[in-house]
């Protein structure tokens, strides 16, 4: 609940005050493929595992400022699981948990358009940069752990329009979570939560599409302007 809150209120600050012509609502339907992680502090206290690919639908409010470029802040989650090999410091054994793993991302980002001559197509790429909020339960024991990381994206695709207002989205995308020495989302002993603490970054590549609409009405067409009056030309009467 919190999450969504939060996400509510992104959505509101940046739509507050803009010209609601220029906006955009992005729906995105993408697939993520797995990825594998690894993190080894010494011979005998390392974890490894995967995120296991699937759906990762997101949600995204655009603002254009100019005809070619547009900022845009989204969301996206993904649930999925991570199947893990770990040893924990003063563990005689390796052990394995499939773990629980839930991904939201807090995107905002800059986008680049290239359109066609009708403007039918509209190639895009953009970067972006936010949060990603990182929820780990382990079913077995019931350990639950949440890290909030810096993530980062990039992404290429393309608008189709088949209406003045509604476009479908192809696109390819990369979203990454920098954990970063020291700290991050540990995976050990007592479930999700213990041991290791060197560098490891998650990938995960992406490939879908979506929906895009333009929001706002039109610019109203001036009317043209009605022809003058014609007066019409006095008649003479006849001499008599």
């Amino acid at each position: 609940m919190k999450k969504v809150t939060l996400l509510l209120f992104f959505f509101s600050v940046f739509s507050l005050g803009v010209n609601a012509q220029k906006l955009r609502a992005n729906v995105y339907a993408m697939y993520a493929f797995d990825d594998s992680f690894e993190s080894y502090y010494t011979d005998y206290v390392y974890y490894h595992g995967k995120i296991k690919g699937g759906i990762r639908p997101g949600i995204g409010l655009e603002y254009m400022l100019r005809p070619n470029s547009g900022l845009e802040i989204s969301w996206h989650h993904q649930t999925t699981t991570a199947p893990t090999t770990y040893r924990a410091e003063g563990a005689f054994a390796e052990r394995f948990e499939d773990l629980d793993l839930n991904l939201d991302y807090i995107m905002l980002g800059g986008t680049s358009y290239i359109r066609s001559a009708n403007g039918m197509l509209e190639g895009y790429g953009g970067l972006s940069a936010g949060m990603a909020i990182v929820n780990v339960d382990n079913p077995s024991n019931d350990e639950e752990a949440t890290a909030t990381k810096f993530a980062w994206g990039f992404r290429l695709g393309a608008n189709i329009w088949v209406s003045s207002r509604v476009g479908i989205k192809l696109q390819g995308d990369l979203l990454s979570i920098v954990q970063g020495a020291g700290g991050g989302l540990y995976f050990g002993t007592g479930g999700a939560g213990a041991g290791v603490s060197t560098y490891s970054t998650m990938y995960q590549f992406g490939l879908g599409g979506g929906l895009t609409f333009k929001i706002g009405a039109s610019a109203p067409k001036s009317a043209p302007a009605p022809a003058p009056a014609q007066t019409p030309a006095p008649t003479q009467e006849p001499v008599k």
